[in-house]
Formats: C-alpha cells, sequence, structure tokens
C-alpha cells in the first residue's frame, strides 16, 4: 500500500543511467491453471478455444483469444497505460505477446473471420496445416503492429521489443513469426531464449536463428541466455562461452535470464561491459 514498484525502479534505475522496459510476460495468456481465472470468468466470450471447444490450456496457462479485437484493444489498453504513466524506455512482449498456442483459432470469432476470407470454408482440422499456421500468425503480426504504432504515436523514444520462442518452433507451437516482425518493422529489438544448458546446443541454436535474420536487423537481434532456472546456473566458463561465441558471430549484446541469476555471477557481471 502506498507504494508504485515500477515508479521506485524508474527513478532508482535512471539515477545509474540504467534504462527500464516494461515487461508484459503473461500477454495473452488469462491465467495458470486457475480455469482462466477472473478474466474469462468477467468475460467468457473472451476464451480462446481448441477444436474440442474447450478453453485453450498449454504448460498450464489457459489463454484469452488473441484474435479477437475486443481482446487486443485491452492488451493494448495496459500497455499503453504504463507508457503513457511512466517515464519507461521500453515496453516488451514475451513469449505470450503476442502469441496463442496453435491448437487454437477455433472459437467462433475466429472460424468466422476465416470463413469470411475461404469461401465459407472452415479452418482445417490439422493445426499445424501451414497455411493455417501463417494465416493465424499474420493476424497476431498485425496486431503488433498496431501495438507498435500506437506506442510510437505517444511516445516515439520508447522502444518496442520481443522476447518470442525460437524460430521456427516459436510459430509452429505458438504462432510468433519474429523474422515477420523484423522484417515489417514492428519490434525495435528480438530476444529470441535461446535457453540451452551445453556450448553445443547453444551454438546450434544461435547460427540457427541467424540464419532467420536479414543482414539489415542484425544490430536488433539480442539473443537470451539463461543463467538461471530453478536451482540451475549454468558454470562461469559456459557462460563466458556463450557470450564469446555471440560476439564472433557479430551480436553485439545479449538478454540474461534472469535477474536472480545476476547475483550468482558478481565478479563477471562487474566486468562484463568492460
Amino acid at each position: 500500500a502506498g507504494r508504485d514498484p515500477l515508479q521506485e525502479m524508474i527513478e532508482e534505475a535512471h539515477k545509474e543511467k540504467i534504462k527500464v522496459h516494461a515487461w508484459f510476460e503473461y500477454g495473452f495468456a488469462a491465467s495458470n491453471n486457475q480455469d482462466g481465472g477472473l478474466i474469462i470468468q468477467t468475460k467468457p466470450n473472451w476464451a480462446a478455444r481448441d477444436i474440442n471447444g474447450a478453453l485453450l490450456k498449454k504448460n498450464g496457462f489457459e489463454w484469452m483469444n488473441a484474435f479477437m479485437p475486443e481482446v487486443q484493444d485491452f492488451m493494448i489498453s495496459l500497455v499503453m497505460e504504463v507508457v503513457n504513466k511512466y517515464d519507461v524506455d521500453g515496453v516488451q512482449g514475451d513469449d505470450r505477446m503476442p502469441a496463442l498456442p496453435s491448437t487454437g483459432g477455433y472459437d467462433t470469432y475466429t472460424v468466422n473471420l476465416y470463413k469470411s476470407q475461404h469461401n465459407g470454408n472452415n479452418p482445417p482440422s490439422d493445426f499445424k496445416n501451414a497455411a493455417w499456421l501463417t494465416w493465424r500468425a499474420n493476424l497476431l503480426t498485425d496486431f503488433l503492429g498496431r501495438l507498435y504504432q500506437q506506442v510510437k504515436a505517444r511516445k516515439p523514444n520508447v522502444l518496442v521489443t520481443t522476447a518470442p520462442s525460437v524460430h521456427p518452433w516459436a510459430k509452429d507451437e505458438y504462432l510468433q513469426d519474429w523474422p515477420t516482425w523484423l522484417d515489417k518493422g514492428f519490434t525495435d529489438l528480438v530476444l529470441p531464449q535461446h535457453y540451452r544448458y551445453d556450448f553445443a546446443g547453444y551454438r546450434a541454436t544461435l547460427l540457427q536463428q541467424l540464419s532467420f535474420l536479414k543482414a539489415k536487423d542484425k544490430n536488433k537481434f539480442y539473443p537470451g541466455v539463461l543463467i538461471q532456472n530453478a536451482a540451475y546456473n549454468p558454470s562461469v566458463s559456459f557462460l563466458t562461452e556463450m557470450v564469446n561465441e555471440n560476439r564472433k558471430n557479430g551480436i553485439s549484446g545479449e538478454c540474461f535470464w534472469f535477474f536472480e541469476g545476476v547475483k550468482k555471477f558478481p565478479t563477471y557481471f562487474e566486468s562484463y561491459n568492460k
């Protein structure tokens, strides 16, 4: 009570010339193991649906219908509230914004939208059908473009960044087509989650992701490096290897997931930028 954690963070960080980006972690997920929680309880028509008509659920998360204009406007209003109210340097969508599990899209609104563009035909029952994947991914790309334009219209210097899963898995599983986001200029930085537990895996993922990157966008690419997950932390030598591999490939920076892990490597981070 009586405190504003984000405002405090911004004030303290800016004193130290550290920039603050507000991170919208849940994105289009309504709840985690709560049957949609208060959002779907209040707005049942906002629920995303799988092919059986059930509330869309994946890895414990229940989802709002990310294709519905009313839901999109709700998400944009949350982001714009932060942009309007706070002196943030950026806003970021996670692997749940924009995103929707590819098992979704079978709600009434989305089916009718699809039929209106496909001679009255129903969408494919195979949720991995390539054209159906792309059609839905494009709807999320359009949403990101709308969000990007609204943020920039209000505060042109606020960065709009995204931290999707790795391509093409992200598109196949969550309809996140980040190469297209970059290509259309709808994200200022992309930070794919290269969370790997051995150097061979990290290097292979990095090279794979770079293969989807156009030269013009390389300065917008900051791979996500795993420094903590539950009780796991990489060795200092493994962490150093990952960062060195980024530099070898012409990448000037990375995103470390997540903050608690920073405290496990005090001497490394003291010298990280020197």
